[in-house]
């Protein structure tokens, strides 16, 4: 057992390594929906194995796909849309994965119900409710958990997403479509800084043979269902982040292995705003490598609407710059596994830092830290932004530390490999 909290080692240098993060959450959770709802095996090769994806798997089993998750690759064997009701679906935390789940019990025969933990049930779901309500399905309450009453299928057609809240509801309503009875045109609103999401669901759909099309407003899809295929999952751009902003504020160079210009996730977005910051990036098609050698970090004034969760290790960033920044676009912040906002504001002050909350943005102001036990909020992206500021400040202990295992359990032994 390791204590808690855990210590987090001090870096007695720059670090100078090569780093290949676990697999794309985004892209497994997505990969395994589509899969499910093929006709046949498919094989995910990469995936991520962590709490969000393997609720996502169990849940799947449930609606009566089998999925094989104890190795690598991972194997599906969809139903071509055919899911069984009358189950209980367990999201765990994974808002991505309630989404989903809520969509694709809409489409099974009877009645489903989709709990979550944590804070997950105080979480909008109202976005894919609404859809699934317009196609002449009944639920029950628009937060988790919550009971859907399904036909067998879904209509099609004209299919309107509210976006306000949440992409996923659009992302959710985008895996179902190729199963409807008829092509169906989904027609997004109030989309913001999360687009790219979008695109990286269009990109799995069309790996597994769905027929997607882009319009003005949104996507045109066909009914013409999945099929099953050999995935390679992406390394998770998220999880990307830590090192990236651990060789930044070092002073240091890291190279993320299987993340490069041709990768779709937003949040890898981060290596052009530490090159902002005064980082040398350079970019090869599945290569990313971030050089801090000798470079004096400067402030940064900046949208991160399109990759908000990297947000978090920008703002620890920050506090070792030589000026002031400003990092805005976070709203979605708010409606995470906590209140995103309150609480990176929360603990770098408790470490001495200077930053503040306006509307939707982080002001934050360069500070001498210290020491001190980390709340990670019951929240990983918490825990492991402020263990990025741990790895130089004498005395920070990351409490609760096994919040990280919702997406990356091995992140403390990255953090100890750094240091030996």
């Amino acid at each position: 057992m390791r204590p808690d909290p855990r210590p987090i080692p001090v870096l007695s240098q720059p670090i100078d390594t090569t780093v290949r993060p676990p697999g794309s959450k985004s892209e497994t959770i997505r990969a395994l929906a589509a899969a499910a709802l093929a006709e046949g095996r498919s094989h995910l090769y990469g995936p991520l194995s962590a709490e969000d994806t393997e609720a996502m798997a169990g849940a799947l089993r449930v609606l009566g796909v089998e999925t094989a998750t104890g190795g690598d690759p991972w194997a599906v064997d969809g139903e071509g849309g055919r899911l069984q009701a009358g189950g209980t679906l367990d999201a765990f935390e994974s808002g991505l994965s309630a989404r989903i789940l809520i969509a694709m019990a809409g489409s099974a025969p009877g009645v489903t119900r989709i709990e979550g933990r944590g804070r997950l049930p105080e979480r909008p779901m109202g976005g894919i409710v609404e859809v699934l309500r317009t196609q002449g399905v009944e639920v029950d309450r628009d937060r988790l958990p919550l009971e859907v009453s399904g036909r067998g299928n879904l209509w099609g057609g004209l299919v309107a997403v509210d976006c306000a809240e949440s992409s996923q509801f659009a992302t959710a309503a985008l895996l179902v479509a190729p199963v409807m009875e008829n092509p169906s045109v989904i027609e997004l609103s109030n989309l913001t800084g999360s687009a790219g999401y979008l695109e990286g669901t269009v990109s799995v759909m069309r790996r597994f043979g769905a027929v997607v099309e882009p319009t003005v407003t949104g996507y045109e899809v066909a009914n013409s269902g999945y099929s099953p295929a050999d995935m390679v999952i992406e390394p998770d751009a998220s999880a990307a982040a830590y090192p990236m902003a651990i060789a930044a504020i070092t002073g240091g160079r890291v190279v993320i292995d299987g993340l490069g210009r041709e990768s779709w996730q937003p949040d890898l977005g981060v290596a052009r705003v530490l090159e902002q910051m005064g980082c040398t990036v350079e970019q090869e098609a599945s290569r990313t490598v971030i050089d801090a050698t000798g470079v004096e970090l400067e402030g940064v004034e900046i949208d991160m609407s399109d990759a908000p969760d990297g947000a978090l290790a920008v703002a620890v960033v920050a506090l070792f710059a030589g000026s002031p920044s400003a990092i805005s676009g976070l709203s979605s912040l708010r409606h995470k596994e906590s209140d995103r906002l309150e609480a990176i504001t929360s603990e770098i002050r408790r470490l001495g830092g200077k930053i503040e909350i306006t509307d939707e943005t982080l002001s934050v102001e360069p500070s001498r830290l210290h020491g001190g036990v980390v709340d990670a909020h019951g929240d990983h992206r918490i825990a492991m932004s402020m263990a990025c500021a741990g790895a130089v400040v004498e005395g920070v202990s990351i409490a609760r530390p096994e919040v990280v295992n919702k997406t990356w359990p091995g992140f403390f032994e990255f953090i100890g490999q750094l240091v030996s």
